[in-house]
């Protein structure tokens, strides 16, 4: 089975998974850490709504901005 994703939906995944990888690293966390803790906070929605403004700024922003939005939903500091 092969699926074709449009170039959008493509673009979206490379750019989520991207900034996962960047938070993870600037948090010493793994991968997989990362997603979950992420996902628990409200990291992910955030990510899969905003990505398109997301990623026209540097990755460091990106990063920043989702560490506030989780911590705002009650992550740690």
């Amino acid at each position: 089975m092969n699926i074709q994703l449009d170039e959008e939906t493509n673009n979206k995944i490379s750019f989520v998974t991207f900034i996962i990888e960047k938070f993870a690293s600037a948090y010493k966390m793994n991968r997989q850490a990362a997603y979950f803790y992420l996902k628990k906070y409200g990291g992910i929605d955030y990510l899969f709504k905003h990505w398109w403004a997301l990623h026209t700024d540097n990755p460091f922003w990106a990063v920043r901005d989702l560490y506030e939005v989780c911590y705002q939903n009650g992550g740690q500091k």
